[in-house]
């Protein structure tokens, strides 16, 4: 593709749009910017021949609807990205409402394992636009894709892609839950092998509407799965010509060992194991791979009690699977709901609940969801907003608990009200920890 001399305008000045910015420029092209802090989208500017959006501009911005009224391309960076990478680069796509940052880097974990010069890139906070241009070439790319970046891809078609999961989310940004689910299946565009959640009922049906799938599940694999069985991760794909199940590695090797995370694993593997990688190199990749921070993260244990660190649950169904990982738990959530709804977690949790804590601005969301199919549960609501609010969440969380329980920060909800990002409000939540255990 060729830009030089190309007027592009870069909507969104974030980490994707900088690097759209500065590869366009280094390739030739006209780049103005627009950037909504300083008020500068009002009008898309004259002479603009293309439009790279950043993931936060939503399809129903002024400046974005002009472009496409107007038959200007509006491209994401990935669509760019693609059209922009080396002959004979691997793609390998992850996306998904939950999961999509530690199955990537669980993938490039793998694929290194076995030799492979790979990456994570993407959302996982490495721009796409970068790994293309990297010197030397990397010989594949695990790409995590959100759904705003997948509504911008017009020719992508990933070599392998999985969609991990999908529940209701981002229906600010797309409008309708059935827009949510179209963006997400874009993915599976072209011939690439799709890998689908067997467990998850509506991947499942994308599924059985695309040629060329394998599924992966918690349960013990049938033909043309992935799955457990008698404490290992099997493969009955086939896709690297063996016949019978081929054990990868232990449940053990997968840290944490959380039901979700497994999965995340089993996904990883299937999109390995297209690409060729035999099974050592795919329990290497498992053994070396450290999970991010905030993701279910044990902070310490006091007066045995554990209290974990799932701060990146920012959504109820990434706080269910959480869930799911304890017997008893102490619940905290809240912060900004987004337009979520409540009623399917705490239904799903209801028995494995000690006490639930609530703080955040939408917390009264959480507790009429409670009070509707858990009113047996105590509930413990912090009205504070400082930084020392925290400190309470905590004592109010260590009085409900009882030894042997666990208490979870899993919100189910972003952090934006109180806390600069999900890392923040994690990191004010293991301070408090440790601050009781003194």
């Amino acid at each position: 593709m060729n830009v030089t001399g190309v007027r592009v305008c870069v909507a969104g000045t974030g980490v994707t749009g900088t690097s759209a910015v500065k590869l366009l420029t280094a390739l030739g092209a006209e780049v103005v910017t627009a950037d909504r802090s300083d008020g500068s989208d009002k009008a898309l500017p004259a002479g603009t021949e293309l439009v790279i959006a950043s993931p936060g501009w939503p399809p129903t911005h002024p400046m974005l609807l002009a472009a496409a009224a107007a038959g200007i391309p509006v491209w994401g960076d990935v669509e760019l990205a693609w059209r922009l990478r080396p002959s004979g680069q691997q793609w390998l796509g992850v996306t998904g409402t939950n999961g999509k940052t530690t199955t990537v880097q669980m993938l490039a974990s793998m694929l290194s394992a076995a030799g492979r010069l790979a990456v994570a890139t993407g959302n996982v906070g490495y721009p796409v636009l970068d790994a293309v241009r990297a010197h030397p070439a990397y010989d594949v790319l695990a790409v995590e894709v959100s759904s705003f970046q997948l509504h911008r891809t017009v020719t992508v078609e990933f070599d392998a892609a999985a969609i991990l999961n999908i529940a209701e989310d981002h229906l600010d940004w797309h409008g309708s839950v059935e827009a949510y689910v179209a963006a997400k299946a874009l993915i599976w565009r072209g011939p690439g092998l799709a890998v689908a959640n067997a467990d998850d009922p509506l991947v499942s049906r994308l599924a059985a509407r695309t040629a060329g799938s394998v599924g992966f599940t918690l349960n013990r694999p049938g033909p043309g799965q992935l799955g457990v069985g008698d404490g290992t991760l099997l493969d009955r794909t086939g896709v690297c010509g063996e016949g019978a199940g081929v054990v990868l590695a232990e449940v053990e090797d997968v840290t944490p060992a959380a039901p979700h995370n497994v999965a995340n694993a089993l996904a990883a593997a299937a999109l390995a194991r297209s690409g060729g990688v035999d099974p050592a190199a795919v329990r290497a990749g498992l053994r070396g791979f450290s999970p991010g921070g905030h993701r279910i993260a044990h902070v310490a244990t006091v007066a045995g009690v554990d209290y974990v660190d799932d701060s990146k649950a920012t959504n109820p169904h990434a706080a269910a699977a959480s869930l799911r990982a304890f017997d008893r738990v102490v619940w905290v959530a809240g912060g900004l709901a987004k337009g979520a709804r409540f009623d399917e977690v705490v239904t799903a949790s209801a028995q494995r609940l000690r006490g639930v804590v609530l703080l955040g601005r939408d917390r009264a969301l959480v507790a009429q969801a409670l009070e509707r199919h858990a009113p047996q549960v105590p509930v413990v609501e912090v009205q504070g907003t400082d930084t020392g609010t925290m400190d309470d969440v905590v004592r109010a969380a260590a009085g409900l608990a009882h030894p042997g329980d666990t208490v979870l920060l899993a919100p189910a909800c972003a952090s934006m009200d109180m806390f600069r990002d999900y890392g923040a409000r994690g990191d004010a939540f293991a301070d408090a920890v440790r601050r009781l255990a003194t």
